[in-house]
């Protein structure tokens, strides 16, 4: 348990770099907003994690809920942050 604990605490620290523009974001890393309409959180991930497929159904969820034309300018990822981040320590372990 402590152990899977350590690998959420490193990936939320890897996804939530305060980035502010577009040019702040680093090669090989795209930026998804993520959340409801209300409270949306923008997170730094890397473009690898695009192609898994356990990612692929969080933009199979963006592409039916928004299509191509996202409220936020970038891609916006219909889910709780929670769900995200249990996603992307996963993904990072």
């Amino acid at each position: 348990m402590g152990f899977r604990f350590a690998s959420l605490v490193h990936a939320k620290q890897l996804i939530e770099r305060p980035f502010s523009s577009t040019k702040d974001i680093p090669k090989g890393f795209v930026a998804v907003y993520v959340g409801d309409e209300s409270r949306m959180k923008r997170f730094v991930i890397p473009v690898a994690y695009l192609n898994q497929p356990s990612f692929q159904h969080f933009l199979s969820q963006a592409e039916e809920e928004f299509g191509f034309d996202h409220p936020m300018g970038a891609l916006t990822i219909p889910c709780t942050e929670d769900s995200f981040i249990d996603l992307i320590s996963h993904l990072s372990s």
